[in-house]
């Protein structure tokens, strides 16, 4: 097995001081040291290593690394490099036998500790270097969240997150600097958040409540159709979570969703499954809008919007695991999504008018699959009574697309 020549050390605030005996003596004995500017001003203006700053973009700084081989090399990281720090990335451009984590108290840890929760019922999430609206996926009643900053605006970008997904009445609290001299702790309602001076270093742990009156949504498929916006033109609930059992979401896959109007179909796939990722493809302005607000109202991040027709818009699309037809039926549609369908990958198909039904007629009985026509009657006022008022019916088609297919 090959010995560790790099050694990845988490500090804490308290700087170079908290480091343990063992992890001081390999930083001290370092050629070079790599790290963010903040990290490297920790060393003593006497210790010989060389300093190598990360590059930006940062990926680029994996050269560096490689070219370190030979060499006694550190890495310096904040708290537990293995919570969203750069072990994760270090396993991608080192064998995992090259290299040695040393975790300082990660600030879930820390934030957890002052604050007398317990870690395993929290969700640790971060929205350093990433969009901040990813966070609203894990709003949950009773929930707690302890969130990594991007920077001391963080806190109030989240408050006013919270309040607009229906939570207003979730307390927010700010830890800052935790482990060091300058630990602050504060707390404020998400509705009406006022805490102001916050320390670019900071985390925010949050006890999700939901405000009288909020409509929260459930993780459940078949959301209202209320729960969207959109212009009618829609796959609706029943025939949606028909449509999500059939497509089967699964973890990290990717959904093609075809015409996706106002993207319900895309949003319940990313909701359905961890890092669901869903592309909503749909050339009509409009409906577009509707996707993007749908996206952030709802917490479907994985969602990426391709403002383009089918079947042109495939053209350099990753492969999917799933495709679902909702709108613009056609042979030129169904022949180049079903050939970029991975084996063992789910499509699914619906058609209203005739036309698209003759084509999926068509397609089933070459292809095989279970095909049904689903008709939903709603009770509706009659005068002063009520009845029966039959919505179109619909054809559903889905299918699992065999190896060699």
């Amino acid at each position: 097995m090959t010995a560790p020549w790099l050694d990845l050390i988490g500090v804490g605030d308290g700087g170079l001081e908290t480091l343990s005996p063992e992890a001081a003596a390999r930083l001290g004995r370092a050629e070079i040291v790599f790290g963010g500017h903040r990290h490297l001003a920790m060393l003593p203006a006497a210790h010989p290593a060389e300093r190598q700053p990360w590059r930006s973009p940062f990926g680029e700084s994996a050269a560096d690394i490689l070219a370190a081989r030979g060499r006694r090399a550190v890495v310096l990281a904040t708290g537990d490099p293995s919570w969203f720090g750069p072990a994760k990335w270090l396993r991608g451009v080192l064998d995992a036998a090259e290299f040695r984590v040393w975790p300082a108290p990660s600030a879930f840890s820390l934030a957890a500790a002052r604050l007398g929760w317990a870690l395993e019922d929290c969700r640790c999430l971060t929205v350093h270097g990433r969009a901040l609206e990813n966070a609203a996926a894990d709003f949950a009643e009773g929930r707690k969240l302890l969130i990594l900053s991007e920077d001391g605006a963080s806190p109030a970008a989240l408050a006013a997150l919270l309040t607009q997904a229906g939570y207003g009445a979730s307390p927010v609290h700010v830890l800052e600097h935790l482990g060091g001299p300058h630990e602050r702790i504060r707390a404020a309602l998400a509705k009406g958040f006022d805490l102001t001076d916050i320390a670019a270093l900071n985390t925010v742990a949050v006890e999700c409540v939901a405000a009288e009156g909020a409509k929260v949504w459930p993780a459940g498929p078949g959301l209202p159709d209320e729960a969207f916006r959109h212009d009618g033109k829609m796959t609706k609930r029943v025939l949606r979570a028909l449509a999500l059992s059939a497509l089967s979401p699964r973890a990290s896959e990717l959904l093609w969703d075809v015409g996706s109007g106002s993207g319900a179909i895309a949003v319940e796939w990313c909701r359905a499954a961890s890092a669901a990722r869903a592309l909503a493809i749909e050339p009509n302005p409009e409906r577009l809008a509707f996707i993007r607000e749908n996206r952030i109202r709802l917490a479907a991040p994985g969602i990426t919007i391709v403002p383009a027709r089918a079947p042109e818009a495939f053209d350099g699309l990753a492969a999917p695991d799933a495709v679902f037809i909702g709108g613009g039926l056609t042979e030129s549609v169904f022949a180049p999504a079903y050939q970029a369908l991975k084996p063992g990958g789910r499509l699914v198909a619906h058609a209203v008018t005739l036309e698209s039904e003759a084509i999926l007629l068509g397609l089933h009985a070459e292809h095989g699959g279970d095909l049904m026509r689903v008709s939903v009657d709603h009770a509706s006022p009659v005068g002063p009574f009520r009845g029966w008022r039959p919505s179109m019916p619909v054809l559903h088609w889905h299918l699992t697309k065999e190896a060699g297919a």
